[in-house]
């Protein structure tokens, strides 16, 4: 499935609202309740993030307002929500550790300092156009990260559902630090998750178009208040009122410091580009979509910038908040600017509102959207495909959880590499031969079959690099060596063949003189124009020479015209 060539083709023109247009006046309804939604249920979650970053609370707020707006006027993404996130929120925390008191101002400096670095390492990417490395995220490792995302979403909330406190552990630690403290649950707090649990798979029952996070929430914060049972459970509290102010870090701009902190903004620049790109391009290919990963380096950058402007911290796309959106059924970054205008709302009328909201409603919520998040039907097509592939998948999900997210982003997109050179690094190669419809029959390599008495075609299927280079010298020395009857030409065609690297080039140069050695000539056919043009010098005059072929048909007709002559001469 794809766009409709005109809507594809006027996102591509517009520089701002392609993560929005087009639009129709029945999406409306959705976009806004999506963005509702995602309100209700992302304020307190950024909150969280806040905590983990070191961060006053309310600064988890200030990402959901300039920097989402931001992000969602200037994407092609028409799904990837920006917001806090708890991985780059944790890298945060361990790189300005030492550094500066938590929360203090000097603090709120620094994290500010930090986004703006990374939101220049996102600037230098758009400019040298790493965006295209979001191609080698292939759907297999897709659907095993954000399986892992989903289960180590779920895990995390169970702490707060069972009324707990957060273990602050990591991996594979954290699962052992909840199992530990399950046994003395807040049972109002175990309540309120399994009556929300409950309410929310009754609703989806009925129908997915319900809010039902939304009023699971709405519901839960009600409660609390009529049974004033704020003093019996974890609720949020109070929030200060007001705009965050708009200015530059306010830091002593020493080189020093700039070096202090490059570490840590490059690994959070690395987390954002990997985890945004995977988001995107796994919703993107879910709803038979494009994106322009360029111009979503681009937009991250500027949330990045508005949030280092705003005393915030580090924004990146998140898989949580996307899910969230999606179950509530938006489709367009119109859901995200429904959000940043409600977060706009709340910091100047309704922080109080928010006071009675228990945390176990939220992780509640939290914890269905992580099991959405969860692919099993995607993970057993991977498996009954193709076997391999599925514990690239499995390996990929199983760092995410007991690792942690930033390094199955980077085994995710290490595995997709490898994945890729094992296709390369063995290509199924053939030999052609004439058929009876006038057409050209495939065979394997192993069988030997010649094109015409004493010509042998050879179909190599992939681009010639180093890592292939041995199979090509493999496959064409014993065909040389075992053929019957004796070869006298030996013909590579390779119309795949679309690049040849240095290693290949002396490869195929050695080549010739092993055949030129043995009386076998060696010719070329369906050579592309970019391939001979761009093929290192060692080897352009073999391409060049009149022994190339400009098609197979010619090839063995001159064969057969030199088999001939030698046999009238005899």
């Amino acid at each position: 499935m794809s766009e409709h060539p005109d809507h594809a083709t006027l996102r591509k023109s517009r520089p701002l609202l392609r993560g929005i247009l087009p639009l129709t006046l029945r999406q409306l309804p959705r976009e806004i309740l999506a963005g509702a939604t995602l309100a209700a249920l992302a304020i307190p979650e950024v909150m969280g993030y806040a905590k983990i970053a070191g961060m006053p609370v309310v600064t988890g707020i200030y990402t959901l307002f300039i920097p989402m707006l931001a992000y969602a006027l200037l994407s092609s993404s028409r799904h990837l929500v920006v917001g806090a996130d708890s991985a780059t929120a944790a890298i945060l925390a361990a790189g300005l550790t030492g550094l500066a008191a938590p929360q203090s101002d000097h603090y709120i400096a620094l994290a500010g300092l930090t986004a703006l670095l990374a939101a220049a390492l996102l600037l230098l990417a758009r400019w040298v156009r790493l965006g295209f490395l979001a191609n080698f995220l292939s759907r297999t490792v897709l659907i095993g990260f954000l399986t892992g995302v989903g289960i180590q979403v779920a895990l995390g909330q169970l702490p707060a559902m069972f009324g707990l406190e957060p273990t602050g552990y990591s991996g594979w630690e954290n699962i052992w630090q909840y199992v530990k403290q399950l046994e003395s649950p807040n049972y109002y707090a175990l309540g309120i998750s399994l009556s929300a649990l409950l309410l929310i798979a009754s609703c989806k029952k009925c129908s997915p178009h319900i809010p039902a996070a939304l009023i699971a929430v709405v519901a839960a914060t009600l409660t609390t208040w009529a049974m004033d049972l704020d003093t019996q459970l974890p609720v949020l509290g109070t929030l200060p009122a007001g705009l965050p102010e708009l200015s530059l870090p306010k830091v002593d701009w020493h080189p020093q410091l700039i070096v202090d902190l490059a570490p840590t903004a490059f690994a959070i620049f690395i987390v954002i580009l990997a985890q945004s790109a995977a988001t995107a391009r796994a919703y993107a290919t879910r709803y038979g979509e494009r994106f322009d990963e360029n111009a979503d380096l681009s937009a991250l950058c500027v949330a990045n910038l508005g949030a280092a402007l705003s005393s915030s911290f580090v924004v990146n796309g998140s898989p949580t908040k996307t899910q969230i959106v999606n179950s509530a059924g938006g489709r367009t970054q119109l859901s995200m600017v429904v959000t940043s205008m409600i977060t706009l709302m709340v910091l100047l009328f309704m922080t109080q509102t928010l006071h009675h909201m228990p945390d176990a409603v939220l992780a509640a919520v939290v914890f269905v959207i992580g099991l959405e998040l969860v692919d099993l039907r995607g993970m057993r097509a991977i498996y009954a495909a193709r076997r391999s592939e599925f514990w690239v998948a499995v390996a990929t999900a199983g760092t995410v959880i007991l690792v942690g997210v930033e390094q199955g982003i980077m085994l995710a997109l290490a595995l997709s590499l490898v994945v890729h050179t094992r296709h390369g690094y063995k290509p199924r190669n053939a030999l052609l031969r004439p058929s009876a419809s006038g057409g050209w029959q495939a065979s394997p390599v192993s069988s030997g079959t010649q094109a015409a008495p004493g010509l042998i075609i050879y179909r190599f299927t992939h681009s010639i690099y180093y890592a292939n280079a041995q199979l090509l010298t493999d496959e064409v020395t014993h065909l040389a060596t075992s053929a019957d009857p004796p070869l006298h030409y030996f013909c590579i065609e390779i119309s795949a063949v679309d690049d040849i690297d240095f290693t290949a080039a002396e490869t195929l140069r050695e080549l010739h003189k092993y055949l030129s050695r043995r009386g076998i000539r060696l010719v070329f056919a369906a050579v592309m124009s970019g391939t001979s043009a761009n093929a290192p010098a060692q080897i352009r005059a073999l391409f060049d020479d009149k022994a190339l072929y400009k098609n197979l048909e010619a090839v063995v007709a001159d064969t057969k015209k030199a088999e001939g002559r030698s046999a009238h001469s005899e």
